[in-house]
């Protein structure tokens, strides 16, 4: 009874939602006004573009219009006909658009292609949710104008635990894409497996890309450089940037396995953890890794990790080389002996005209502000936070309470991470806001965006993965896009209901949290 009564008082709010006119569209636009009027989209509609550099958004929007609705329009750099859609730039802030649907005309104009590109995936959105008819699709008018709240809109995927192979990546990206993510972060290597092919180096996949989390013995699988680029080019497309992480110091055992020279050991838990600090030959073996990984990834920003190596240094200590360096550098302690080498690393990134990325254990290494980017991930250490901030350097959020989505999703579910009795629902998602990390003032430009992360220890297939990111990814998007005043849980949770018709259609196991048992929790042997 109580279940029922919880259920009707959810539609009569859902009810109340539609009444005030909210579009279709996650994560909710910062301004839209509704009309009365109805736009038929149907094949004879025409995709007009009125400068040549938004050619390709123009093609976007036509591919996803036959794939998805069975539509094959025309492209057109012409204004004439009508009605049509129409896509131009406009002087306005950076990544902002407008749409308008009228009866004769749909138009999408921004600053830029970026803009343009979000104001195509709001119309594919408000197209997903109309009706069709024997005249074609009848879309709804509608007025808005929207800009992101932060520029960085990420989510990360580990893949050294378990892969998952090119197809499920783009999926991935789609998904990002139409909720309007920017930012890929694709965790390579780790200790389980190495996923990236480095053609100086081939038994990093030939060997280190052997096992998983669950198998040490399962074939070796990575990613070849061609399947790379490839997924490179998607992500492009889509106005994704991909940021590959290529974890050191620590986290190394599968690179150690393939090239054992370069080994600064480890500990009993965690066997051949680190690259050798003490030696020159590591930091030119890791520079010639990275060259190549720079050359497959234009965004010119290369993750290096830096976490956890307290994890398996022990042998730093007693290590002759180690020893020589400590003494020669004025290395105090084994952290000192951590910030050189992510100093020499980063040096050798920024010699390639990159930035460096890395977790928030380099919070006081002294990396150049100008050139450095990290993520907080500590939820329980905002300390952290505050040296990153205190050092002036740009930070992503992305704390494991509530942004990890390997953490489990209600306390029934017996799979995933909890932290002292806490996981990530969906609405602890939804409502994460920076507000209440106290962030000075002063500060706040620094915080570049949020971030979801998905580490795959429990991930071991494609239809787990669907299970942890679908929906908390559109909630974490709209968290990251839409301003607080528009945001809304109950009028989120109207519209997301919608999107479950879309992700049957692409065959997700998603979670629904308006109905658990629809889909169990996958089982993790």
């Amino acid at each position: 009874m109580k279940t029922f009564k919880l259920l009707l008082l959810f539609n009569l709010l859902c009810q109340l939602v539609l009444a005030q006119g909210t579009p279709p569209i996650i994560p909710v636009p910062n301004s839209f006004e509704g009309g009365s009027l109805i736009f038929v989209l149907n094949k004879n509609t025409p995709i007009q573009y009125l400068e040549e550099n938004l050619k390709d958004e123009a093609h976007f929007l036509q591919k996803e219009l036959l794939r998805k609705n069975k539509l094959p329009l025309s492209l057109t750099k012409t204004s004439r006909v009508q009605p049509s859609i129409l896509l131009s730039t406009s002087s306005m802030e950076n990544n902002a658009y407008e749409l308008t649907i009228g009866t004769d005309k749909i138009q999408i104009t921004a600053n830029d292609e970026k803009g343009v590109f979000h104001g195509i995936i709001s119309l594919l959105q408000i197209i997903d949710q109309s009706e069709m008819n024997g005249n074609g699709i009848s879309i709804p008018s509608w007025k808005i104008k929207d800009s992101p709240k932060y520029d960085w809109r990420g989510f990360m995927l580990d893949e050294s635990r378990y892969f998952f192979g090119v197809d499920k990546v783009k999926s991935i990206l789609d998904w990002m894409a139409y909720y309007k993510l920017n930012k890929f972060h694709w965790h390579l290597t780790d200790s389980p497996a190495w996923r990236i092919e480095i053609q100086k180096y081939p038994k990093l996949t030939l060997v280190g890309g052997i096992g998983n989390h669950g198998n040490p013995y399962a074939p070796s699988q990575f990613y070849t450089q061609e399947e790379i680029k490839e997924i490179v080019r998607y992500a492009h497309e889509r106005k994704i940037e991909v940021i590959p992480e290529i974890d050191m110091p620590g986290h190394a055992t599968a690179a150690n396995r393939a090239y054992p020279e370069f080994s600064g050991g480890g500990s009993e838990k965690y066997p051949e953890f680190t690259f050798h600090p003490g030696k020159d030959d590591s930091y030119q073996y890791l520079t010639d890794i990275l060259r190549e990984v720079n050359a497959l990834f234009p965004s010119q920003m290369i993750h290096l990790g830096g976490d956890e190596v307290s994890f398996g240094n022990q042998k730093w200590a007693s290590d002759p080389l180690v020893n020589e360096l400590r003494q020669r550098e004025n290395l105090s302690s084994l952290k000192e002996v951590e910030d050189y080498f992510m100093k020499r690393m980063a040096d050798s990134l920024f010699s390639l005209n990159n930035k460096i990325l890395a977790w928030d254990e380099m919070a006081e290494t002294g990396l150049p502000t100008e050139k450095s980017i990290l993520l907080w991930w500590r939820h329980d250490k905002p300390g952290q936070l505050s040296k990153l901030l205190d050092n002036n350097i740009q930070t992503v959020i992305c704390p494991r309470i509530p942004l990890y989505f390997d953490f489990v999703q209600e306390e029934t579910h017996r799979y995933g991470r909890k932290w002292g009795g806490n996981f990530n629902p969906i609405k602890k998602v939804y409502e994460f806001d920076i507000s209440g990390l106290h962030i000075p003032e002063g500060k706040k430009d620094l915080i570049l965006g949020f971030q979801a992360n998905l580490w795959t220890e429990t991930v071991t297939n494609a239809e787990r993965l669907d299970f942890l990111v679908f929906p908390r990814i559109a909630a974490m998007a709209e968290a990251v896009w839409s301003n607080k005043d528009n945001k809304n849980y109950v009028d989120f949770s109207l519209r997301l209901k919608n999107h479950f018709r879309l992700y049957r259609n692409e065959g997700l196991y998603f979670y629904d949290p308006f109905n658990p048992e629809a889909h169990p929790e996958p089982t993790v042997k």
